[in-house]
């Protein structure tokens, strides 16, 4: 199958399997969140991990259910703690609903990704729910840290990296692995699987954070920009502050409407721009080292380099 039949193979069941009940507004804001248009990565990810060792994606459409669900509910609980007014393009749930309702929302999704989880009577089913909630704990973990760090002076690179591959990374490692023992992968499979996710989600996050900055707010879906207006403690931004502390003292200073312009421009001048694409290029070219491990292994890796192409070369 191709990334875009998994793409329809999952929002078929996804649009089969909605959220319905009472109170309405509980349902319709997780509805909402849900039937955002995004990229599916999560679930598509764990259909290929299946198909990847010969396994039946529609097997796995239960456990790439709650990997989506799971997602989304971060999602929902992130926007507040980071007061994000748009998702997808599209006002986030605290905004077009309200805020506690988004935070009960977020809350009974946790516990609809779980229901999902335990639904699932495939093969390797407690290693499954072991990973996932190995994963989920770690995603709290990362956002911890994300939020730690917007009132810490100094952040190392391999403290940030560290962050986006809890946030981040970990799910999709998880997605996967998760997928291929659904197929009764071995375990020296999957593991090596969840490693080249790893990498696909660092390339990810880097790449979120170049678009952040240098993306197109059409293209994105988001305002351009907010993660220089939040302070955050990005790649670009610890990288610039490692340039000079005159650097680092300019942009804690620098304010007001031409705030992003003037660090956007900046960053150009130093070079940041093309040295975060070229430290993409170093987890894409990881991948791609393990997937030709994984081909020795007789995992059918044809696809999973069409996702990781598809995701290092996106504008959204």
């Amino acid at each position: 199958m191709s990334i875009q039949q998994h793409y329809q193979l999952y929002v078929q069941y996804l649009e089969a399997n909605g959220f319905n009940g009472t109170p309405g507004n509980l349902y319709d804001s997780m509805h909402y969140i849900m039937q955002l248009r995004g990229k599916r990565i999560r679930p598509i990810l764990c259909l290929m991990g299946a198909e990847s060792v010969g396994g039946n994606p529609q097997e796995s459409l239960i456990l790439a259910h709650a990997f989506e669900i799971f997602h989304n509910f971060s999602l929902v609980h992130d926007d507040i703690m980071d007061q994000s007014e748009m998702r997808r393009g599209m006002p986030t749930v605290h905004i077009q609903y309200n805020q506690p309702t988004a935070i009960l929302a977020g809350d009974n999704m946790l516990i609809k990704a779980y229901q999902s989880l335990h639904a699932y009577n495939g093969p390797n089913k407690d290693r499954i729910v072991e990973i996932f909630s190995a994963m989920a704990s770690k995603v709290c973990e990362g956002q911890q840290a994300d939020m730690n760090y917007s009132t810490q002076d100094d952040v190392g690179e391999d403290q940030y990296l560290q962050m986006i591959e809890n946030k981040t990374a970990v799910l999709l490692g998880a997605c996967l692995a998760c997928g291929a023992l659904s197929a009764n992968a071995s375990e020296a499979i999957a593991n090596k699987l969840h490693a080249f996710a790893i990498c696909i989600g660092l390339s990810f996050q880097l790449v979120d954070d170049y678009l952040d900055t240098f993306g197109e707010s059409g293209t994105v879906g988001k305002v351009i920009g907010g993660d220089i207006m939040e302070g955050k403690k990005t790649w670009l931004y610890i990288k610039s502050c490692e340039a000079s502390k005159e650097t680092k003292n300019w942009y804690l200073t620098t304010s007001g409407t031409s705030r992003v312009a003037l660090v956007k421009q900046q960053w150009i001048e130093m070079g940041l721009d093309k040295a975060l694409l070229k430290k993409t290029a170093v987890y894409d070219q990881q991948g791609i080292t393990l997937l030709a491990e994984l081909e020795s292994l007789g995992v059918s890796s044809k696809k999973l380099k069409e996702l990781l192409s598809y995701l290092s070369d996106r504008s959204h």
